[in-house]
């Protein structure tokens, strides 16, 4: 009888659903602390299934890392895909950033920041998320559906704000965790670039 499933499939979703688990276990409580023969244990798993995923706790912790931005990127992506207009995209995109980044506890951005790796994959993200903001202003001023603003400099805050965000700068100045500033920063933007009030 042929398998109705080829066996590389079953485990490529093994793998996946492998990632996921440890991106939950990472985000509710960090990953400084833990063992490879801990992660093994939480995940109920071998530690050379662990192995399987990486070479070494700090190789696993990259790839986490990268999973679960690649993951939110994805996430974020098909908010902007249903949302309609440039204040809208942009509100899409910043609020989906936060609500990626909500279930990341204090701990694990703390780690983050802490491990060069993972930082550099969430330096990478936050570089790539400016971009894409300051393409989406740009795109909305030359067509004319926000306000005539000088969109490169609107990005370019927008840019510095997303990177002091990242590095926990917002944090320590104000008290805004990650997810909460993003929220921030898009009603700051959209606000700013909508049409002015009417003048009686």
């Amino acid at each position: 009888m042929v398998p109705t499933t080829a066996p590389g499939v079953h485990a490529t979703a093994r793998r996946a659903e492998l990632f996921d688990s440890l991106v939950r276990l990472f985000l509710s409580e960090g990953f400084a602390h833990l063992t490879l023969d801990e992660i093994a244990a939480r995940l109920r798993c071998s530690k050379s299934t662990l192995y399987t995923l990486a070479g070494s706790k700090g190789d696993l912790v990259q790839a986490v890392t990268v999973h679960f931005f690649r993951a939110a990127t994805a996430e974020v992506e098909g908010a902007v895909a249903t949302a309609d207009g440039t204040r809208a995209r942009l509100t899409a995109y910043l609020t989906a950033v936060g609500a990626a980044l909500a279930p990341a506890s204090e701990q694990f951005m703390d780690d983050l920041a802490g491990y060069p790796p993972a930082r550099d994959v969430y330096e990478h993200n936050t570089r790539a998320a400016a971009d894409r903001v300051r393409d989406l202003i740009i795109e909305g001023a030359a067509a004319g559906d926000v306000r005539d603003v000088h969109a490169a400099f609107v990005a370019d805050v927008a840019t510095s704000v997303m990177v002091r965000i990242q590095q926990r700068s917002i944090k320590n100045a104000v008290g805004l965790d990650d997810s909460s500033a993003y929220l921030e920063l898009a009603e700051l933007l959209t606000t700013g670039i909508g049409p002015l009030p009417a003048t009686s």
